[in-house]
């Protein structure tokens, strides 16, 4: 997929594809070049600490958008323009990200590439609204929780990393900002430029392996439930940085379009070219920590497990249902749950009633221990014809799935969709399956080539010692954990060691004393 993407040799050329925004998912025209205005405000504890040269921005040359346009983030709905921090081109924030260019929005946020000018690296910017402190407090806290987790899990690696973050004061109150690494499109919007929307199954395992590599070190190491995995939080890699300074140039050189108001500008969305590689989890807004019970509703309405739409606690094997909704969302160009009534309304009643023809009932141990069964079945475990039971399978629905294996596939889908939470196997378990494993370390997979896949494939020989080092890590880990588990056992070994070293010492020593004797009896006689 990414050699069917043009490569633009040089910067001032713009890339006239229209895209999803990665931060808000409207279309928006993305530039493959750059664009653009103000002159930071220096000073003297900045100017102490920073290792490059803020840029100026042009104050002139560029296009002037029609003012009763509206633009970006004025389209969307909620939009109130007081709750957004009105963003300056070249502005210097917390004395040290200069802003450079725009490169998404959403209804609680618009994204900027920045110049870290102490660091001398480029990041994004997270600008939100006001009135989000609340929510974001639980996400830093998530952050800091992961960052604060000592291990050598490879998975570390395959989510998204917080930089840093600040707080700045607008004109209508405070602001948080986070700070991140660049990252590229996301999945969802790399799916829609594949043909057909769609992957083969073979080309969708080796994002799927990371994805549970990243879950394991999330669930195992940081004792974290993401809670939203979907495709649009599964971010590519992001632009190197020959690319981004290319970016930065052209927007002095050809600054981007802008709509200039009175108490703000509003600049052009930009975006980046896509680019290959595999894709790392991303949005922690809605994690929590693993360690306690939870029973508030989460999910995104089609990824929703069973538990959750029965509003009973949940634990880290919502992450696990969900990957097997992220994973039908690749291969599939229809979402696995419909869950619409007649009215074209999200029914929790037909949601039920198409998990029931997909899965088969649930099992009486899960109906019993969860209150809100009694409004689905009666207490033999009949429906109660709250709404007809769909007439689909799994089967039936995968007809048009291409790839080798389909069944190992369907195998491998329905372990991570069970009924009980408790049956659903862990990250590590779903990633080890037979069917997942297959393929890896294969150099000779032209098939995959062939199709040139939206999200493309790593070196599979990498991939493989990628794999070995996360066994090793894990062998490492159960040794310890062993360890810290059996204290007694540990202690007997320890005593039982010393007592042997001591008793042979000992012998040692008398047979040191008894050669000793005898030589003295042989010097003797002589």
């Amino acid at each position: 997929m990414m050699q069917r993407v043009a490569r633009i040799p040089g910067a001032h050329r713009r890339f006239t594809m229209s895209l999803p925004c990665t931060s808000c998912y409207q279309r928006i025209p993305l530039w493959c070049s750059l664009r653009t205005t103000v002159v930071p405000h220096l000073t003297v504890m900045s100017l102490s600490q920073w290792t490059c040269t803020p840029r100026v921005f042009p104050t002139s040359g560029f296009k002037l958008l029609d003012q009763s346009i509206e633009l970006d983030e004025e389209t969307l709905p909620t939009y109130q323009p007081e709750k957004y921090y009105p963003v300056n081109q070249g502005e210097v924030l917390n004395d040290r990200y200069q802003t450079l260019a725009k490169i998404g929005y959403g209804v609680t946020s618009t994204v900027w590439l920045a110049k870290d000018l102490i660091a001398s690296i480029y990041v994004v910017l997270k600008i939100y609204v006001t009135g989000q402190n609340r929510d974001l407090e639980r996400e830093l806290r998530i952050y800091k929780h992961m960052n604060s987790v000592e291990t050598k899990h490879p998975g570390r690696n395959f989510i998204r990393k917080l930089l840093d973050h600040f707080y700045i004061q607008g004109p209508h109150g405070r602001h948080v900002c986070l700070v991140h690494e660049p990252l590229g499109v996301s999945a969802d919007v790399l799916m829609k430029m594949s043909p057909g929307h769609v992957m083969t199954l073979d080309d969708m395992k080796p994002g799927i392996r990371q994805l549970l590599v990243a879950l394991d070190f999330l669930h195992s190491e940081c004792h974290i439930i993401h809670t939203d995995l979907q495709l649009k939080n599964l971010l590519l890699p992001g632009p190197n940085t020959s690319y981004l300074s290319r970016f930065e140039e052209a927007e002095v050189t050809d600054p981007s379009p802008r709509k200039m108001l009175k108490d703000r500008t509003i600049y052009k969305t930009l975006g980046f070219l896509p680019r290959g590689g595999l894709p790392v989890l991303a949005d922690f807004g809605e994690a929590r920590l693993g360690d306690e019970e939870h029973h508030d509703d989460i999910m995104p309405n089609v990824y929703r497990a069973p538990e959750v739409i029965l509003r009973s606690s949940w634990d880290y094997k919502v992450d696990i249902w969900n990957v097997a909704m992220v994973a039908w969302d690749i291969i599939s160009p229809r979402t696995l749950i419909n869950g619409k009534n007649e009215n074209g309304v999200f029914d929790d009643r037909v949601h039920m009633a198409e998990l029931v023809a997909l899965l088969g009932p649930p099992p009486p141990e899960f109906r019993e221990q969860r209150k809100l069964s009694s409004v689905f079945w009666d207490e033999s475990g009949n429906w109660k014809e709250v709404v007809p039971i769909s007439d689909i399978s799994l089967e039936s629905l995968a007809e048009k799935v291409e790839g080798e294996d389909k069944e190992g596939f369907l195998r491998w889908l329905r372990m991570a969709l069970q009924w009980n939470p408790k049956d659903r196997p862990t990250a590590l378990e779903l990633l080890y399956d037979e069917w997942l494993m297959k393929g890896l370390g294969d150099t000779h997979s032209s098939k995959s080539q062939d199709t040139m896949a939206p999200i493309s494939l790593i070196d599979r020989s990498q991939a493989a010692a990628g794999y070995h080092l996360l066994g090793k890590h894990l062998l490492e880990k159960r040794k310890k954990n062993w360890a810290h588990a059996n204290p007694g056992v540990v202690l007997v070994f320890c005593i039982v060691f010393l007592v042997a070293v001591g008793i042979a010492a000992l012998f040692g020593y008398r047979k040191w004393l008894k050669r000793k004797a005898n030589k003295e009896s042989y010097e003797t006689t002589e």
